[in-house]
């Protein structure tokens, strides 16, 4: 059925003059929804009185396509569910399907994977510090860290062939071995990020009028953080402290130094400055892991034929082309336990966990995933109430919502 204005209306509303309240349509095709997601709002002149998500414009059947594609075919989609960081949805949902097996990756994959990891980390929170400035008129900050952006795609492309959808891991492993010069890749672009990051801190931190349309703006209590079941910077920037990373230590993050940031300021401008200190935590994980990253294989061994054969065996050897055409032909494949399981990492919008059950083949039965999105944009109607049409643009921002997180 169609929206009414009537089907709007708050006790708070109704309390007021009907005729000075109207409604907008904020999106679905809006530049600073920054996807395809619409909110019907309804406004006493410039004053929001209630906010109404409305999902669906992106909806892709993600879940569903799992049932159809094996463990390792499915990485391709789960690539597609936050575009801002693809690999780290590589990373959650291989972690999940190592649970369920039971696989214990090799030391180097470890810290491949974790260095890719907190790379978009980097990823995602340059291009939301820099949109977010960019909504409220800071343009000179959008441009900087784009440009970091672009260095860390090379780096993607150099590990995995691709700058954007990589898929890039694989069950027990990753598909190609970092080179030397990759490595160095990272290292210089590590020494030159704080440089860049400091520039936008002076731009944006103490600006006059950044600070008057972020501080204030948007407050969530560290109650409802946790009544909303919120995570990420979201979380922490109203106090909650969690992090998976520290809290249910995954990949090489427990050979690390590095701090979980949190503040309790609680709104826009705190979840901005969150965000802020977690790239430079990003960087520290990174140059401690490049300097220490082990020798040896980056795949488990692959006897127990969950796990895809080297190329070279493949083209080298009867064994490894059969070993490949077991695992790849869908009338074949690897036996799985027939179990559920949920396994979840610290993605940089939250916590991004995947439900798998399994019937003992080699496609799972269910997928079902938690995106920190869909939890997030829960929380903007909470939020908005009281505050001017202008500050949507700014919560909006600040909370990162992804629409292909919510319309899986």
């Amino acid at each position: 059925m169609p929206f009414e204005v009537s089907d709007l209306m708050t006790d708070d509303a109704e309390s007021a003059d009907k005729e000075y309240l109207w409604t907008l349509n904020f999106g679905p095709q809006h530049p600073a929804t920054h996807t395809t997601l619409r909110l019907i709002l309804t406004l006493d002149g410039e004053k929001v009185v209630k906010a109404v998500p409305d999902i669906g414009y992106l909806h892709s059947g993600f879940e569903k396509l799992a049932e159809d594609l094996d463990y390792n075919q499915y990485v391709t989609i789960v690539d597609r569910m936050n575009y801002l960081s693809p690999l780290a949805n590589e990373i959650a949902w291989h972690h999940a399907v190592e649970k369920l097996l039971g696989i214990e990756l090799t030391p180097r994959c470890k810290y491949i994977r974790t260095i890719i990891a907190e790379l978009m980390r980097l990823h995602d929170h340059l291009l939301n510090t820099g949109t977010s400035a960019l909504d409220l008129g800071a343009f000179t900050a959008f441009l900087y860290f784009f440009q970091q952006r672009e260095l860390i795609y090379d780096i993607c492309e150099s590990a995995s062939g691709q700058r954007f959808h990589s898929s890039y891991t694989r069950v027990g492993g990753v598909l190609y071995d970092v080179t030397t010069a990759w490595v160095e890749k990272v290292r210089s672009f590590c020494k030159g990020f704080r440089a860049v990051h400091a520039e936008v801190d002076g731009l944006l931190t103490r600006n006059r009028i950044f600070i008057d349309r972020t501080k204030g703006v948007g407050v969530l209590s560290k109650e409802d953080a946790i009544n909303f079941s919120c995570t990420g910077p979201i979380a922490r920037a109203s106090g909650v402290v969690r992090d998976l990373r520290k809290d249910e230590p995954y990949l090489a993050y427990p050979d690390f130094d590095f701090k979980v940031i949190c503040t309790t300021g609680g709104d826009c401008y705190a979840r901005y400055l969150v965000r802020m200190h977690e790239m430079l935590e990003s960087i520290k994980i990174i140059e401690q892991a490049i300097e220490n990253i082990p020798s040896g294989p980056i795949n488990v061994d692959p006897e127990g034929k969950a796990v895809l054969p080297n190329k070279s065996n493949v083209y080298q050897s009867i064994e490894g082309l059969i070993h490949h055409f077991e695992v790849i032909m869908p009338n074949r494949g690897f036996p799985t336990p027939t179990e559920s399981i949920y396994a979840a990492t610290e993605s940089p919008n939250g916590e991004l966990g995947f439900y798998i059950t399994a019937d003992s083949t080699s496609k799972p039965y269910r997928a079902r995933c938690r995106p920190p999105s869909y939890i997030h944009f829960a929380v903007f109607p909470h939020i908005i109430p009281g505050l001017m049409l202008s500050d949507v643009v700014a919560v909006l921002g600040s909370l990162n919502i992804i629409a292909a997180e919510l319309d899986r």
